[in-house]
């Protein structure tokens, strides 16, 4: 794979700028909570005495203003200043957490009132989403985009492997509400630290909301290779959700050890990510989204070997370089979109693709409740697998895919020119 030299200029490293370390100690405190707080959330549930019903309520609660609202985030994030909204984002889901940590600490949470909050958390991350995505290419320089984007991920991906172990014992030691509690905390912490970067909004468009909103549709529909990937992505997610996270868990009880060896596989798919931000801090692959779409295809990897009943060895490689390859493909992809798509478009982008990801939620849990009555695990895995294969190769098929590729400052001014073109087209 081709790949291109950029320039060293160590004085504009991301790590080196005052903004952006901020961003990255907002990002790591966030990571911190969000590893120990689904955890936290199921047993809230439980200790209330809620089941299976209760907790897919509260899970689809928090899911739903996801979808709804994040087109709304989107024309925000294109309208007003990104690190207001990453202020009030975090501030809002702040309150609902500390809201749901005081009923849960205090013996009077319900499910109804545990949805509640979850809704409140929701509606907060479909602001945070895309506006996070914007505030990115406005605060590093473009040529350093790629090293942004894989150290951001970097601490997530490293609480990733630790934080469940955490929040399993702060959960068992002293009850759900402290781990809810200092998720809480965390949201305020970072609400302080991105008011502090006072980016500037974007200059907004002529023209109402509505007006926005169907020039962001028309931007979206003109970029073949945004809504080619978009949808691609849903299908891919969807069977990966339905696969390794739905069915996962149940083949690793017939098949394996039952849960400590699918603590394993979760465990090496998470070694798999961190593995693959570092090889993003090195490698620089210069055609970004064929690289993103090729190396998400490694998905299909784990649901194979376990619908062939593989040795746990054999499951425990697939799922590394399955995280590894996902990695990888999510830093290409982001550092692609900042890099192609006008910062004040940035948004309403970002949220037509995050609302793609999203529904795959539903629709792959759907999908996979249909197949069950009349297909064995082994072969619903195996189905996911190729549909994973499937829409990789298809999504590699699309020529535009093979023209985004990594810009330097010299190529930008081209890129932004062919791409008013075709928008014009």
């Amino acid at each position: 794979m081709k790949t291109v030299a950029e320039p060293s200029r160590d004085a504009d490293a991301p790590w080196r700028t005052g903004a952006f370390q901020r961003f990255a100690a907002a990002t790591l405190i966030s990571a911190t909570g969000a590893a120990m707080a689904p955890l936290a959330l199921a047993y809230s549930v439980i200790e209330q005495g809620g089941g299976a019903g209760s907790l897919g309520l509260v899970l689809a609660t928090t899911t739903v203003p996801t979808i709804v609202f994040l087109l709304v985030g989107g024309l925000f994030a294109d309208r007003l200043s990104r690190s207001l909204l990453l202020f009030l984002g975090n501030l809002l889901a702040a309150g609902a957490q500390g809201v749901l940590a005081v009923t849960v600490a205090t013996g009077h949470a319900t499910t109804t009132s545990i949805a509640a909050c979850g809704f409140v958390s929701g509606t907060a991350a479909s602001f945070i989403v895309p506006a996070a995505q914007g505030a990115v290419a406005q605060i590093v320089p473009e040529e350093h985009l790629q090293q942004a984007n894989a150290l951001l991920r970097l601490p997530g991906n490293a609480v990733r492997v630790l934080g469940p172990v955490v929040g399993g014992f702060v959960v068992a030691a002293s009850g759900a509400a402290w781990a809810l509690a200092w998720d809480a905390c965390t949201f305020v912490i970072a609400a302080a630290l991105l008011l502090g970067l006072r980016l500037e909004a974007p200059a907004p468009a002529p023209g109402g909301i509505l007006a926005d909103l169907r020039a962001g549709w028309t931007g979206f529909w003109s970029r073949t290779w945004l809504w080619t990937y978009t949808a691609a992505g849903t299908v891919l997610v969807a069977a990966w959700l339905a696969g390794f996270q739905l069915l996962g868990p149940l083949v690793a009880a017939r098949q394996y050890a039952g849960a400590r060896d699918w603590g394993l596989i979760q465990a090496a798919f998470a070694c798999g990510l961190l593995a693959g931000t570092l090889v993003c801090l090195r490698w620089k692959a210069y055609r970004l989204l064929a690289v993103a779409v090729a190396t998400g295809g490694a998905l299909a990897l784990p649901l194979t070997a376990m619908a062939w009943s593989m040795p746990l060895p054999v499951v425990l490689v697939a799922a590394l370089l399955a995280g590894v390859g996902l990695d990888i493909a999510v830093v290409a992809w982001n550092t692609a979109f900042q890099q192609h798509v006008p910062a004040a478009e940035q948004g309403r982008m970002s949220a037509f693709n995050g609302v793609g990801e999203r529904l795959a939620i539903p629709l792959g849990y759907l999908v996979t409740a249909f197949a069950a009555d009349s297909w064995s695990s082994q072969g619903t895995l195996l189905a996911c697998a190729g549909v994973v294969v499937l829409v990789t190769v298809l999504n590699l098929c699309v020529p535009d895919v093979h023209r985004v590729n990594r810009l330097t400052p010299g190529s930008r001014s081209a890129a932004v020119a062919e791409d008013r073109e075709v928008e014009q087209a």
